[in-house]
Protein backbone atom coordinates (compact mmCIF):
# COMPACT_ATOMS: atom_id res chain seq x y z
CA UNK A 1 0.00 0.00 0.00
CA UNK A 2 2.75 2.77 0.80
CA UNK A 3 4.30 1.84 -2.81
CA UNK A 4 1.19 3.10 -4.41
CA UNK A 5 0.34 7.31 -3.97
CA UNK A 6 -2.68 7.19 -5.70
CA UNK A 7 -4.50 6.87 -2.08
CA UNK A 8 -2.88 9.42 -0.66
CA UNK A 9 -3.11 11.78 -3.61
CA UNK A 10 -6.65 11.25 -3.97
CA UNK A 11 -7.18 11.97 -0.30
CA UNK A 12 -5.43 15.59 -1.26
CA UNK A 13 -6.26 18.75 -2.29
CA UNK A 14 -4.99 19.63 -5.57
CA UNK A 15 -4.63 23.28 -7.44
CA UNK A 16 -3.56 23.90 -11.15
CA UNK A 17 -1.83 26.82 -12.77
CA UNK A 18 -1.68 27.10 -16.19
CA UNK A 19 1.25 29.30 -17.91
CA UNK A 20 0.57 31.08 -21.68
CA UNK A 21 4.17 31.64 -22.59
CA UNK A 22 4.73 33.17 -26.10
CA UNK A 23 5.65 29.44 -27.58
CA UNK A 24 4.20 27.17 -25.04
CA UNK A 25 1.33 26.59 -22.48
CA UNK A 26 2.19 25.30 -19.49
CA UNK A 27 0.53 23.07 -16.74
CA UNK A 28 1.40 22.43 -13.18
CA UNK A 29 -0.30 20.73 -10.18
CA UNK A 30 0.66 21.23 -6.77
CA UNK A 31 -0.65 19.79 -3.95
CA UNK A 32 -2.38 21.32 -0.51
CA UNK A 33 1.10 21.69 1.23
CA UNK A 34 2.83 23.17 -2.24
CA UNK A 35 4.42 20.23 -3.59
CA UNK A 36 4.82 20.10 -7.11
CA UNK A 37 2.93 16.75 -8.39
CA UNK A 38 3.24 16.86 -11.86
CA UNK A 39 3.84 19.16 -15.09
CA UNK A 40 3.20 19.73 -18.83
CA UNK A 41 3.55 21.88 -21.53
CA UNK A 42 2.15 21.77 -25.33
CA UNK A 43 3.62 24.17 -28.23
CA UNK A 44 1.59 27.23 -29.68
CA UNK A 45 1.89 28.27 -33.29
CA UNK A 46 2.50 31.99 -33.95
CA UNK A 47 2.49 33.34 -37.44
CA UNK A 48 4.54 36.11 -38.46
CA UNK A 49 3.10 37.78 -42.29
CA UNK A 50 5.69 40.60 -41.49
CA UNK A 51 8.42 41.79 -39.83
CA UNK A 52 7.58 42.90 -36.70
CA UNK A 53 4.03 41.63 -36.61
CA UNK A 54 3.06 38.77 -34.61
CA UNK A 55 -0.51 37.17 -34.23
CA UNK A 56 -1.47 34.49 -32.30
CA UNK A 57 -5.00 32.48 -31.72
CA UNK A 58 -7.17 31.88 -29.00
CA UNK A 59 -8.89 28.55 -29.99
CA UNK A 60 -5.45 27.31 -30.79
CA UNK A 61 -4.05 28.21 -27.73
CA UNK A 62 -7.01 26.69 -26.03
CA UNK A 63 -6.10 23.70 -27.21
CA UNK A 64 -2.71 23.58 -26.34
CA UNK A 65 -3.94 24.28 -22.76
CA UNK A 66 -6.30 21.67 -22.54
CA UNK A 67 -3.60 19.42 -24.17
CA UNK A 68 -1.54 20.28 -21.18
CA UNK A 69 -3.78 20.16 -18.32
CA UNK A 70 -5.05 16.47 -19.23
CA UNK A 71 -1.99 15.38 -19.89
CA UNK A 72 -0.50 16.68 -16.60
CA UNK A 73 -3.68 15.10 -14.71
CA UNK A 74 -2.47 11.74 -16.53
CA UNK A 75 0.92 12.09 -15.17
CA UNK A 76 -0.22 12.41 -11.70
CA UNK A 77 -2.45 9.97 -11.57
CA UNK A 78 -5.04 12.07 -9.67
CA UNK A 79 -8.58 12.26 -10.20
CA UNK A 80 -10.09 15.05 -11.45
CA UNK A 81 -12.33 15.46 -8.10
CA UNK A 82 -9.24 16.16 -6.11
CA UNK A 83 -8.55 19.52 -8.30
CA UNK A 84 -10.30 22.28 -6.42
CA UNK A 85 -9.43 25.74 -8.34
CA UNK A 86 -7.08 26.33 -11.74
CA UNK A 87 -5.66 30.17 -12.57
CA UNK A 88 -4.43 31.41 -16.15
CA UNK A 89 -1.55 33.82 -16.94
CA UNK A 90 -0.51 34.41 -19.64
CA UNK A 91 2.25 37.53 -21.56
CA UNK A 92 0.00 41.07 -21.98
CA UNK A 93 -1.45 40.18 -25.66
CA UNK A 94 -4.16 41.30 -27.11
CA UNK A 95 -7.46 39.44 -27.95
CA UNK A 96 -9.81 40.32 -30.43
CA UNK A 97 -13.80 39.35 -30.14
CA UNK A 98 -16.90 40.67 -31.36
CA UNK A 99 -18.70 42.56 -28.73
CA UNK A 100 -22.76 41.19 -29.96
CA UNK A 101 -21.38 37.60 -31.41
CA UNK A 102 -18.28 36.73 -29.51
CA UNK A 103 -16.63 35.41 -32.96
CA UNK A 104 -12.92 36.22 -33.03
CA UNK A 105 -11.99 39.16 -35.30
CA UNK A 106 -8.62 38.72 -37.54
CA UNK A 107 -6.16 40.80 -35.71
CA UNK A 108 -4.14 41.70 -39.00
CA UNK A 109 -7.21 44.62 -40.04
CA UNK A 110 -8.90 44.76 -43.73
CA UNK A 111 -6.34 42.89 -45.12
CA UNK A 112 -6.35 39.84 -42.81
CA UNK A 113 -8.65 36.59 -43.79
CA UNK A 114 -8.41 34.37 -41.37
CA UNK A 115 -10.23 35.37 -38.45
CA UNK A 116 -8.84 32.55 -35.84
CA UNK A 117 -5.68 34.52 -35.67
CA UNK A 118 -7.09 37.22 -32.94
CA UNK A 119 -4.46 37.36 -30.86
CA UNK A 120 -1.73 40.33 -31.44
CA UNK A 121 1.21 38.97 -29.74
CA UNK A 122 3.39 40.80 -27.11
CA UNK A 123 6.26 41.16 -28.70
CA UNK A 124 4.54 42.51 -31.89
CA UNK A 125 5.57 46.12 -32.60
CA UNK A 126 3.16 47.29 -35.79
CA UNK A 127 1.61 50.23 -33.74
CA UNK A 128 4.76 52.40 -33.62
CA UNK A 129 2.97 55.36 -35.07
CA UNK A 130 0.60 54.91 -32.65
CA UNK A 131 2.22 55.03 -29.79
CA UNK A 132 4.11 57.77 -30.78
CA UNK A 133 0.87 59.77 -31.23
CA UNK A 134 -0.31 58.55 -27.63
CA UNK A 135 2.74 60.28 -26.37
CA UNK A 136 2.76 63.50 -27.97
CA UNK A 137 -0.66 63.85 -26.03
CA UNK A 138 1.54 64.16 -23.17
CA UNK A 139 -1.42 63.40 -20.80
CA UNK A 140 -1.05 62.90 -17.19
CA UNK A 141 -2.07 59.84 -16.96
CA UNK A 142 1.21 58.77 -19.29
CA UNK A 143 3.56 59.09 -15.81
CA UNK A 144 1.80 55.98 -14.64
CA UNK A 145 3.80 54.34 -17.38
CA UNK A 146 7.29 56.41 -16.52
CA UNK A 147 6.65 59.14 -18.80
CA UNK A 148 5.47 57.17 -21.74
CA UNK A 149 3.16 54.29 -23.67
CA UNK A 150 5.46 51.29 -24.48
CA UNK A 151 4.59 49.92 -28.14
CA UNK A 152 4.95 46.67 -26.43
CA UNK A 153 1.20 47.74 -25.16
CA UNK A 154 -2.42 46.88 -25.83
CA UNK A 155 -3.56 50.11 -26.62
CA UNK A 156 -1.29 51.29 -29.54
CA UNK A 157 -2.66 48.19 -30.68
CA UNK A 158 -6.24 48.72 -30.61
CA UNK A 159 -5.81 52.01 -32.05
CA UNK A 160 -3.92 50.61 -35.09
CA UNK A 161 -6.79 48.23 -35.58
CA UNK A 162 -8.65 51.35 -35.16
CA UNK A 163 -6.60 52.22 -37.86
CA UNK A 164 -6.64 49.42 -40.27
CA UNK A 165 -10.35 48.03 -40.26
CA UNK A 166 -14.08 49.84 -41.53
CA UNK A 167 -15.35 51.76 -39.14
CA UNK A 168 -18.24 49.28 -38.62
CA UNK A 169 -16.04 46.27 -38.05
CA UNK A 170 -14.33 48.19 -35.28
CA UNK A 171 -17.42 49.30 -33.69
CA UNK A 172 -18.17 45.67 -32.99
CA UNK A 173 -14.73 44.75 -31.71
CA UNK A 174 -14.20 43.67 -27.90
CA UNK A 175 -10.20 43.63 -26.41
CA UNK A 176 -9.40 41.52 -23.56
CA UNK A 177 -6.00 40.86 -22.08
CA UNK A 178 -5.27 37.32 -23.03
CA UNK A 179 -5.25 35.78 -20.09
CA UNK A 180 -8.91 37.36 -19.06
CA UNK A 181 -9.78 35.99 -22.39
CA UNK A 182 -8.82 32.75 -21.38
CA UNK A 183 -11.15 33.53 -17.91
CA UNK A 184 -13.42 33.50 -19.79
CA UNK A 185 -13.55 30.88 -22.08
CA UNK A 186 -12.98 28.62 -18.98
CA UNK A 187 -16.01 30.65 -17.25
CA UNK A 188 -18.54 31.24 -20.21
CA UNK A 189 -19.01 34.91 -18.28
CA UNK A 190 -18.23 37.73 -21.39
CA UNK A 191 -19.63 39.95 -18.84
CA UNK A 192 -15.80 38.88 -16.83
CA UNK A 193 -14.12 42.73 -16.32
CA UNK A 194 -10.91 43.24 -18.17
CA UNK A 195 -8.76 42.75 -14.98
CA UNK A 196 -4.89 43.98 -16.20
CA UNK A 197 -5.73 46.08 -19.25
CA UNK A 198 -7.86 48.54 -17.36
CA UNK A 199 -5.51 48.83 -14.75
CA UNK A 200 -2.15 49.01 -16.49
CA UNK A 201 -2.44 49.82 -20.42
CA UNK A 202 -5.38 51.69 -19.99
CA UNK A 203 -4.55 53.65 -17.58
CA UNK A 204 -6.92 54.34 -15.13
CA UNK A 205 -7.37 57.30 -13.25
CA UNK A 206 -7.62 57.01 -9.75
CA UNK A 207 -4.06 54.34 -9.34
CA UNK A 208 -3.63 57.22 -6.49
CA UNK A 209 -6.96 56.76 -5.06
CA UNK A 210 -8.38 60.36 -6.57
CA UNK A 211 -11.14 57.91 -8.97
CA UNK A 212 -11.01 54.65 -10.43
CA UNK A 213 -11.82 52.42 -13.83
CA UNK A 214 -11.16 53.70 -17.27
CA UNK A 215 -10.50 57.40 -17.75
CA UNK A 216 -13.17 58.98 -20.48
CA UNK A 217 -11.21 61.68 -20.88
CA UNK A 218 -7.85 59.45 -22.15
CA UNK A 219 -9.73 57.48 -24.18
CA UNK A 220 -11.10 60.98 -25.99
CA UNK A 221 -7.50 62.28 -26.11
CA UNK A 222 -6.34 59.16 -27.22
CA UNK A 223 -8.82 58.88 -30.44
CA UNK A 224 -10.49 56.00 -28.78
CA UNK A 225 -13.60 57.61 -27.58
CA UNK A 226 -15.60 53.99 -28.70
CA UNK A 227 -13.99 52.32 -26.37
CA UNK A 228 -15.91 54.51 -23.97
CA UNK A 229 -19.42 54.17 -25.22
CA UNK A 230 -22.32 52.30 -23.80
CA UNK A 231 -19.94 51.83 -20.23
CA UNK A 232 -17.24 50.67 -21.71
CA UNK A 233 -18.31 47.47 -23.02
CA UNK A 234 -15.39 47.19 -25.46
CA UNK A 235 -13.21 46.82 -23.11
CA UNK A 236 -14.81 44.87 -20.69
CA UNK A 237 -17.00 47.14 -18.54
CA UNK A 238 -16.91 48.72 -15.65
CA UNK A 239 -15.16 47.28 -13.15
CA UNK A 240 -16.73 45.67 -9.88
CA UNK A 241 -17.07 47.83 -6.86
CA UNK A 242 -14.98 50.73 -9.33
CA UNK A 243 -11.77 48.82 -9.16
CA UNK A 244 -10.40 45.31 -10.58
CA UNK A 245 -10.82 42.33 -8.56
CA UNK A 246 -7.10 41.35 -7.51
CA UNK A 247 -5.47 38.53 -8.68
CA UNK A 248 -6.23 35.43 -6.72
CA UNK A 249 -10.12 36.10 -6.11
CA UNK A 250 -12.45 34.04 -7.91
CA UNK A 251 -14.16 34.39 -11.25
CA UNK A 252 -16.68 31.61 -10.98
CA UNK A 253 -16.60 28.08 -11.68
CA UNK A 254 -15.62 26.33 -15.08
CA UNK A 255 -18.82 26.08 -17.05
CA UNK A 256 -19.66 22.63 -18.36
CA UNK A 257 -18.02 22.64 -21.79
CA UNK A 258 -14.90 24.20 -20.46
CA UNK A 259 -14.73 21.28 -17.65
CA UNK A 260 -14.75 19.15 -20.80
CA UNK A 261 -12.82 20.01 -22.32
CA UNK A 262 -10.04 20.17 -19.45
CA UNK A 263 -11.28 17.32 -18.52
CA UNK A 264 -12.15 18.01 -14.97
CA UNK A 265 -15.06 18.81 -12.87
CA UNK A 266 -17.77 21.93 -12.85
CA UNK A 267 -17.23 22.88 -9.54
CA UNK A 268 -13.67 23.71 -9.99
CA UNK A 269 -13.15 27.22 -9.18
CA UNK A 270 -11.30 29.21 -11.36
CA UNK A 271 -8.82 32.28 -10.10
CA UNK A 272 -8.51 35.95 -11.57
CA UNK A 273 -4.91 35.28 -13.41
CA UNK A 274 -2.38 38.22 -14.24
CA UNK A 275 0.19 39.35 -16.58
CA UNK A 276 2.79 36.02 -16.52
CA UNK A 277 5.47 38.11 -15.31
CA UNK A 278 3.26 39.15 -11.77
CA UNK A 279 2.66 35.71 -11.76
CA UNK A 280 6.48 34.91 -11.52
CA UNK A 281 6.62 37.96 -9.07
CA UNK A 282 4.12 35.58 -7.04
CA UNK A 283 6.03 32.47 -7.51
CA UNK A 284 9.33 33.86 -6.68
CA UNK A 285 8.77 36.72 -4.15
CA UNK A 286 7.72 34.19 -1.50
CA UNK A 287 10.57 32.24 -1.10
CA UNK A 288 11.69 30.44 2.08
CA UNK A 289 15.98 30.88 3.11
CA UNK A 290 17.90 31.53 6.07
CA UNK A 291 17.22 35.06 7.50
CA UNK A 292 14.57 36.05 5.57
CA UNK A 293 12.55 37.81 8.81
CA UNK A 294 15.12 40.53 7.12
CA UNK A 295 13.58 40.75 4.15
CA UNK A 296 9.68 42.23 4.21
CA UNK A 297 7.14 41.91 1.45
CA UNK A 298 7.99 45.76 0.51
CA UNK A 299 11.90 45.43 0.05
CA UNK A 300 11.87 41.94 -2.37
CA UNK A 301 12.50 42.98 -5.91
CA UNK A 302 11.12 39.63 -7.92
CA UNK A 303 13.23 39.44 -11.29
CA UNK A 304 11.44 36.99 -13.65
CA UNK A 305 13.89 36.82 -16.19
CA UNK A 306 13.90 34.72 -19.42
CA UNK A 307 13.97 35.78 -23.25
CA UNK A 308 13.83 39.43 -21.39
CA UNK A 309 13.31 40.21 -17.86
CA UNK A 310 10.83 42.15 -15.08
CA UNK A 311 11.53 43.62 -12.34
CA UNK A 312 8.82 43.95 -9.98
CA UNK A 313 8.24 45.47 -6.23
CA UNK A 314 5.24 45.65 -3.90
CA UNK A 315 5.94 48.76 -2.49
CA UNK A 316 3.57 50.69 0.64
CA UNK A 317 3.12 53.51 -1.27
CA UNK A 318 2.86 54.56 -4.46
CA UNK A 319 6.27 55.75 -6.49
CA UNK A 320 6.72 56.58 -9.85
CA UNK A 321 9.71 56.78 -11.76
CA UNK A 322 10.92 57.40 -15.46
CA UNK A 323 10.79 54.57 -17.50
CA UNK A 324 9.23 52.45 -14.78
CA UNK A 325 5.56 51.12 -15.13
CA UNK A 326 2.90 51.81 -12.33
CA UNK A 327 2.64 52.23 -9.42
CA UNK A 328 -0.34 50.07 -9.77
CA UNK A 329 -2.84 50.15 -6.42
CA UNK A 330 -4.25 46.54 -5.40
CA UNK A 331 -3.61 44.66 -8.49
CA UNK A 332 -2.00 41.86 -7.06
CA UNK A 333 -1.71 42.42 -3.56
CA UNK A 334 -4.14 44.30 -1.56
CA UNK A 335 -2.74 47.10 0.01
CA UNK A 336 0.50 47.65 -2.25
CA UNK A 337 1.28 49.61 -5.26
CA UNK A 338 3.10 47.23 -7.70
CA UNK A 339 6.41 49.06 -10.09
CA UNK A 340 7.59 46.94 -12.81
CA UNK A 341 10.44 47.71 -15.12
CA UNK A 342 12.39 45.32 -17.44
CA UNK A 343 15.33 44.47 -19.90
CA UNK A 344 13.78 44.01 -23.71
CA UNK A 345 16.04 41.46 -24.19
CA UNK A 346 18.08 39.12 -21.42
CA UNK A 347 17.85 35.41 -22.64
CA UNK A 348 17.79 36.58 -26.01
CA UNK A 349 20.71 39.28 -26.18
CA UNK A 350 22.88 36.61 -24.83
CA UNK A 351 21.52 33.98 -27.72
CA UNK A 352 22.59 36.59 -30.23
CA UNK A 353 25.62 37.89 -28.56
CA UNK A 354 27.25 34.11 -29.04
CA UNK A 355 25.00 33.03 -32.51
CA UNK A 356 26.87 35.76 -34.30
CA UNK A 357 30.67 35.26 -33.66
CA UNK A 358 32.75 33.71 -35.85
CA UNK A 359 33.47 30.66 -33.10
CA UNK A 360 29.96 30.40 -32.04
CA UNK A 361 29.72 26.89 -34.27
CA UNK A 362 32.85 25.40 -32.99
CA UNK A 363 31.78 25.84 -29.63
CA UNK A 364 29.13 24.55 -30.25
CA UNK A 365 30.07 21.56 -31.60
CA UNK A 366 32.54 21.04 -28.75
CA UNK A 367 29.64 21.84 -25.99
CA UNK A 368 27.70 19.22 -27.96
CA UNK A 369 30.65 16.69 -27.66
CA UNK A 370 30.85 17.05 -23.60
CA UNK A 371 26.98 17.28 -23.40
CA UNK A 372 26.88 20.62 -22.24
CA UNK A 373 24.41 24.11 -23.14
CA UNK A 374 26.42 26.46 -24.83
CA UNK A 375 26.38 28.79 -21.74
CA UNK A 376 27.83 26.12 -19.21
CA UNK A 377 30.44 25.23 -21.77
CA UNK A 378 31.29 29.36 -22.19
CA UNK A 379 31.03 29.18 -18.69
CA UNK A 380 33.77 26.45 -18.22
CA UNK A 381 36.02 27.71 -20.91
CA UNK A 382 36.36 31.30 -18.79
CA UNK A 383 37.14 29.41 -15.97
CA UNK A 384 39.76 27.62 -17.86
CA UNK A 385 41.13 31.11 -19.43
CA UNK A 386 41.44 32.44 -15.91
CA UNK A 387 43.34 29.02 -14.58
CA UNK A 388 45.97 29.30 -18.16
CA UNK A 389 46.23 32.90 -17.41
CA UNK A 390 46.63 32.96 -13.67
CA UNK A 391 44.10 35.69 -13.98
CA UNK A 392 43.02 36.51 -9.94
CA UNK A 393 39.11 36.21 -11.66
CA UNK A 394 37.02 35.67 -14.07
CA UNK A 395 36.20 39.50 -14.29
CA UNK A 396 39.64 40.20 -14.74
CA UNK A 397 39.72 39.16 -18.76
CA UNK A 398 37.60 41.12 -19.43
CA UNK A 399 38.52 44.38 -17.71
CA UNK A 400 39.32 46.05 -21.21
CA UNK A 401 36.22 45.00 -23.03
CA UNK A 402 32.66 47.34 -22.30
CA UNK A 403 29.94 46.40 -23.73
CA UNK A 404 26.36 48.13 -24.01
CA UNK A 405 23.82 46.19 -24.99
CA UNK A 406 20.46 47.82 -25.68
CA UNK A 407 20.17 46.15 -29.10
CA UNK A 408 16.06 45.90 -29.25
CA UNK A 409 15.85 49.33 -27.48
CA UNK A 410 15.37 50.39 -24.04
CA UNK A 411 12.21 49.39 -21.96
CA UNK A 412 14.04 50.70 -18.25
CA UNK A 413 15.17 52.66 -17.01
CA UNK A 414 15.56 55.28 -19.67
CA UNK A 415 12.19 54.47 -21.70
CA UNK A 416 13.54 54.75 -25.37
CA UNK A 417 13.09 52.75 -28.04
CA UNK A 418 15.51 53.95 -30.36
CA UNK A 419 18.49 53.02 -28.19
CA UNK A 420 21.15 50.60 -29.76
CA UNK A 421 24.30 48.77 -28.73
CA UNK A 422 27.81 49.83 -28.41
CA UNK A 423 31.44 47.96 -27.84
CA UNK A 424 34.34 49.38 -26.54
CA UNK A 425 37.35 47.05 -27.08
CA UNK A 426 36.72 45.02 -29.79
CA UNK A 427 39.91 43.27 -31.95
CA UNK A 428 40.03 40.98 -34.74
CA UNK A 429 40.14 37.97 -32.30
CA UNK A 430 37.89 35.07 -33.66
CA UNK A 431 38.87 32.84 -31.52
CA UNK A 432 36.59 30.90 -28.97
CA UNK A 433 38.40 32.50 -25.77
CA UNK A 434 37.08 36.10 -27.85
CA UNK A 435 33.50 34.77 -28.34
CA UNK A 436 33.89 33.65 -24.12
CA UNK A 437 34.90 37.23 -23.38
CA UNK A 438 32.21 38.66 -25.57
CA UNK A 439 29.57 36.64 -23.70
CA UNK A 440 30.60 37.84 -20.48
CA UNK A 441 30.56 41.33 -21.46
CA UNK A 442 27.36 40.79 -22.45
CA UNK A 443 26.19 39.03 -18.70
CA UNK A 444 27.93 42.23 -17.34
CA UNK A 445 25.87 44.27 -18.90
CA UNK A 446 22.46 42.73 -17.87
CA UNK A 447 24.00 43.15 -14.22
CA UNK A 448 25.01 46.63 -14.75
CA UNK A 449 21.31 47.67 -16.22
CA UNK A 450 19.98 46.03 -13.35
CA UNK A 451 22.11 47.83 -10.58
CA UNK A 452 20.56 51.37 -13.38
CA UNK A 453 17.03 50.29 -12.59
CA UNK A 454 17.26 49.71 -9.35
CA UNK A 455 19.41 52.82 -8.52
CA UNK A 456 16.48 54.72 -9.51
CA UNK A 457 13.95 52.79 -8.22
CA UNK A 458 15.08 53.15 -4.76
CA UNK A 459 16.48 57.18 -4.88
CA UNK A 460 12.66 57.91 -6.12
CA UNK A 461 11.57 55.67 -3.15
CA UNK A 462 11.30 52.46 -3.48
CA UNK A 463 13.00 50.25 -0.67
CA UNK A 464 14.23 47.48 -2.47
CA UNK A 465 17.53 45.40 -0.44
CA UNK A 466 17.36 41.80 -2.24
CA UNK A 467 16.09 40.51 -5.20
CA UNK A 468 14.33 37.21 -5.73
CA UNK A 469 15.34 35.99 -9.60
CA UNK A 470 13.66 33.28 -11.34
CA UNK A 471 13.53 32.41 -15.15
CA UNK A 472 15.60 30.46 -17.18
CA UNK A 473 18.74 32.96 -16.74
CA UNK A 474 18.65 32.07 -13.32
CA UNK A 475 20.80 28.95 -13.51
CA UNK A 476 23.66 30.99 -14.65
CA UNK A 477 25.97 31.13 -11.96
CA UNK A 478 28.16 33.83 -13.29
CA UNK A 479 25.23 35.93 -13.88
CA UNK A 480 24.06 35.63 -10.24
CA UNK A 481 27.15 36.27 -9.13
CA UNK A 482 27.77 39.59 -11.06
CA UNK A 483 23.65 40.65 -10.72
CA UNK A 484 24.62 40.00 -6.51
CA UNK A 485 27.94 41.93 -6.59
CA UNK A 486 26.74 44.33 -8.70
CA UNK A 487 23.45 45.37 -6.93
CA UNK A 488 25.13 44.91 -3.94
CA UNK A 489 22.70 42.99 -2.19
CA UNK A 490 21.84 39.11 -1.60
CA UNK A 491 20.08 37.35 -4.58
CA UNK A 492 17.48 34.71 -3.27
CA UNK A 493 17.14 31.92 -6.44
CA UNK A 494 13.94 29.13 -6.24
CA UNK A 495 15.78 25.54 -6.48
CA UNK A 496 12.91 25.24 -9.49
CA UNK A 497 14.10 28.92 -11.15
CA UNK A 498 12.35 27.86 -14.60
CA UNK A 499 8.63 26.95 -12.79
CA UNK A 500 8.02 30.04 -10.81
CA UNK A 501 5.54 31.32 -13.63
CA UNK A 502 3.75 28.10 -13.49
CA UNK A 503 4.04 27.75 -9.93
CA UNK A 504 2.51 31.16 -9.17
CA UNK A 505 -0.54 30.61 -11.08
CA UNK A 506 -0.84 27.22 -9.32
CA UNK A 507 -0.60 29.61 -5.80
CA UNK A 508 -3.50 32.38 -7.39
CA UNK A 509 -5.43 29.35 -7.91
CA UNK A 510 -5.13 28.31 -3.90
CA UNK A 511 -5.73 31.61 -3.41
CA UNK A 512 -9.11 31.69 -5.09
CA UNK A 513 -10.47 28.79 -3.27
CA UNK A 514 -9.52 30.10 0.10
CA UNK A 515 -12.72 29.53 2.43
CA UNK A 516 -11.63 33.26 4.39
CA UNK A 517 -10.70 35.79 1.57
CA UNK A 518 -8.84 38.59 3.00
CA UNK A 519 -6.05 41.27 1.92
CA UNK A 520 -3.03 38.94 2.90
CA UNK A 521 -4.99 35.66 1.69
CA UNK A 522 -2.12 35.75 -1.18
CA UNK A 523 1.46 36.62 0.72
CA UNK A 524 -0.22 34.10 3.46
CA UNK A 525 0.05 31.59 0.32
CA UNK A 526 2.85 32.88 -0.85
CA UNK A 527 4.56 32.25 2.50
CA UNK A 528 2.97 29.01 3.36
CA UNK A 529 3.55 27.48 -0.25
CA UNK A 530 6.74 28.98 -1.16
CA UNK A 531 10.02 27.15 -2.38
CA UNK A 532 12.69 27.23 -0.65
CA UNK A 533 15.25 29.18 -2.17
CA UNK A 534 19.05 29.30 -2.05
CA UNK A 535 21.36 32.77 -1.46
CA UNK A 536 23.82 34.53 -3.42
CA UNK A 537 25.93 36.95 -1.22
CA UNK A 538 27.23 39.97 -2.94
CA UNK A 539 31.11 39.99 -2.44
CA UNK A 540 32.65 43.00 -0.68
CA UNK A 541 36.18 44.72 -1.20
CA UNK A 542 37.01 41.79 -4.13
CA UNK A 543 38.34 42.59 -7.54
CA UNK A 544 35.10 41.92 -8.49
CA UNK A 545 33.36 44.49 -6.48
CA UNK A 546 36.20 47.20 -7.77
CA UNK A 547 36.15 46.23 -11.79
CA UNK A 548 32.10 46.68 -11.73
CA UNK A 549 32.10 49.51 -9.87
CA UNK A 550 34.37 51.25 -12.75
CA UNK A 551 32.14 49.44 -15.13
CA UNK A 552 28.99 50.83 -14.16
CA UNK A 553 30.48 54.44 -14.63
CA UNK A 554 31.48 53.47 -17.89
CA UNK A 555 28.34 51.88 -18.29
CA UNK A 556 26.30 55.32 -17.74
CA UNK A 557 28.52 56.76 -20.04
CA UNK A 558 28.08 54.04 -22.64
CA UNK A 559 24.34 55.14 -21.86
CA UNK A 560 24.30 58.80 -21.99
CA UNK A 561 26.84 59.45 -24.87
CA UNK A 562 25.12 57.16 -27.59
CA UNK A 563 21.84 59.77 -26.80
CA UNK A 564 24.35 62.90 -27.39
CA UNK A 565 25.92 61.63 -30.24
CA UNK A 566 22.72 61.01 -31.98
CA UNK A 567 21.57 64.64 -31.28
CA UNK A 568 24.73 65.67 -32.88
CA UNK A 569 24.13 64.50 -36.10
CA UNK A 570 20.09 65.11 -36.54
CA UNK A 571 20.90 68.75 -36.05
CA UNK A 572 23.73 68.09 -38.72
CA UNK A 573 21.37 66.41 -40.73
CA UNK A 574 18.61 69.22 -39.89
CA UNK A 575 21.26 72.31 -40.59
CA UNK A 576 21.74 70.79 -43.98
CA UNK A 577 17.78 70.12 -44.52
CA UNK A 578 17.28 73.61 -43.89
CA UNK A 579 19.32 75.06 -46.69
CA UNK A 580 18.20 77.19 -49.79
CA UNK A 581 18.50 74.41 -52.55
Amino acid sequence: MDSDPGPIYRSKRHYIGVDVGTGSARALIIDEDGKSVASASKAIDEWQPQPGIHEQSVSQIWDSVCHAVKEVLSQSGIQPESVRSIAFVATCSLAIFTHDTNEPVAAGGRESTDKDHNVILWMDQRAKLETEAINKTQHELLKYLGGSMSVLMELPKILWLKHHMSEADFRRCKFYDLNDALTYVATGNQQFPCTKMCTRDALPIGVDGTAKGWSREFLEAVQLEILAAEDFKRVGGVCRHGRAPPAGTSAGHLCERSARDLGLNPDVTVGVGTIDSYSGWVGTAGLSFDGQQDFPLHSRMAVVAGTSACYIVASRKPVFVEGIWGPYQDWVLPGHWMSEGGQIATGMLLRHVIEVHPAYDAALELANNSDLNIYDFLDRHLEHMRSKSGAPDVSYLGRNYFYYGDLYGNRSPIADASMTGSVVGLTGDKSIDNLAIQYYGALEFIALQMRHVISMMNEAGTEVNSLFISGSVANNANLMRLIATSCGMPVIIPRRAGAAVCFGAAMLAVTAETPTSSTSSLWLVMQNLGQQGEIQQPEKNSLLKDLLDVKYIIYLEQCERQRVFRDMVEKAISSHLDRPA
